[in-house]
């Protein structure tokens, strides 16, 4: 059974009445769900409506994620956590959205049936009118930021066309279709006005937008007029898929100040025999290719990406191919991820033939070894000055990060708050005098 972590809950409901709802939104999964969670938020609190995130409200709404087997059970874990404060009062509703909503609508409805509604992931006006509210199409671009106010996420399309072995995202987010320029830019000029400086610009593939509406891959003349937005410092790419890389893009990052010297590339793998099988469209040698490429046009670039071990029939060989290539390439920042066998996928009809403690001690692997590369190259920043957007402050440390760095996932740069005061949301040149494999320590220079 799909959620076989699940218990079903048939229990008597008693629920209780408050003068005024409070409804509290909480978001699980990836940036792109944040990105939803604002959207629905901006809408409710265009409706008068009393909104939260993630704090104590008697209507739940809950954003879910079902990319893999990990975020599936947290998404199930939290509906039940709810459901069950339902039960006990301290709830009034509880509505579930998102992507574990829309690939198992019916399974969720027969094993947690406690819940008031579940909606897919393009079920906006549904959700809202479930909630007492109307969409308000003028409010394109409206948002209710959840994210530190110096930074915003930018979701420039939606959907994947992509053939991917292994992903879900199609079944689930639909075709890929680019939001326009012209909309894009409205929201980011209203996202300055509220004082964010930098934009994190996502998508499922960020590598083929512009296709269906301009016909041709146009991120570099998005990006072009992106940076003409007053207020705008920092442009980030996160996602973009290796395959039909629009190479145009280089030289606006070489060129523009504003964009950050960095992108998320996931790439998956390297064995040929793996990239093959996963229907990457593309080999070793075009993959390395690429990436030297990318750093003979843009040398100062820092290159995220994310693997996947333990893909059906990975053998050693293959994986110590996977090995030597991350040695070679030394990667910025990477990520590895054990494979997760998702049904309706096409990697479903192979066998899932790597055992989990296989899968892990080959991420486990991987992972060491990026952590040295990572501690090689900060070794390599201490004496250098880097202009740093500082977060926010935790213990005794503000915590910043330099252009090289995507909030959550990437190297922080500590600045000892004993001694120094940083203003958040500004923008500081800070001196490296110490590193470790994942953070810096400075001071302002």
């Amino acid at each position: 059974m799909l959620l076989y972590f699940c218990t079903p809950i048939i229990a008597a409901m008693r629920t209780k009445s408050l003068k005024k709802n409070k409804i509290n939104v909480v978001t699980l999964g990836c940036s792109k769900n944040v990105y939803d969670s604002e959207v629905l938020m901006g809408q409710l609190r265009a409706n008068n409506k009393e909104v939260v995130h993630e704090e104590e409200g008697n209507v739940v709404v809950i954003n879910t994620c079902g990319f893999i087997a990990n975020a599936k059970e947290e998404s199930v874990n939290t509906i039940l956590e709810y459901v069950q404060k339902k039960e006990s009062g301290d709830v009034d509703k509880v509505f579930v959205t998102g992507c574990l909503s829309e690939r198992y609508k019916p399974d969720l409805e027969k094993e947690i049936p406690n819940v008031d509604e579940y909606f897919g992931t393009s079920d906006l006006p549904n959700l809202l009118k479930a909630l007492g509210a109307d969409y308000k199409h003028e409010l394109i671009g409206e948002r209710l930021t959840t994210t530190p106010k110096n930074y915003a996420y930018l979701k420039i399309a939606e959907g994947c066309d992509r053939p991917c072995s292994f992903c879900a995202i199609p079944l689930m987010r639909g075709k890929h279709k680019s939001t326009p320029i012209e909309d894009l830019v409205a929201e980011a000029e209203k996202l300055a006005a509220k004082g964010v400086k930098e934009l994190i610009l996502i998508a499922q593939d960020l590598t083929y937008y512009g296709l269906d509406l301009y016909k041709k891959r146009n991120l570099a003349e998005l990006l072009q007029a992106l940076v003409k937005v007053g207020g705008i410092e920092w442009i980030r790419l996160h996602y973009a898929f290796p395959t039909g890389f629009p190479m145009d893009v280089l030289d606006v990052m070489r060129n523009e100040p504003k964009i950050c010297n960095y992108i998320d590339i996931p790439l998956q793998h390297i064995s040929d025999a793996i990239l093959k099988s996963m229907r990457r469209g593309t080999t070793q040698a075009k993959t390395t290719k690429l990436l030297q490429e990318f750093r003979a046009a843009v040398p100062e670039m820092a290159i995220r990406t994310t693997l996947i071990v333990g893909y059906p029939g990975e053998t050693e060989e293959d994986f110590q191919i996977l090995k030597d290539w991350v040695k070679e390439m030394r990667f910025e920042r990477l990520g590895c991820f054990t494979y997760s066998h998702e049904e309706n996928t096409h990697a479903y009809n192979l066998e899932d033939d790597v055992p989990e403690e296989v899968k892990q001690e080959r991420a486990n692997a991987i992972m060491e070894i990026q952590s040295q590369i990572s501690w090689e190259l900060n070794q390599e920043k201490i004496g250098e000055t880097f202009s740093c957007i500082i977060d926010r402050k935790e213990g005794n440390h503000f915590v910043g990060r330099t252009e090289y760095d995507s909030p959550d996932v990437d190297n922080e740069v500590l600045i000892d708050a004993t001694k120094h005061y940083v203003k958040i949301g500004d923008f500081v040149n800070i001196k490296i005098v110490d590193a470790t494999d994942y953070d810096l320590y400075g001071e302002p220079a």
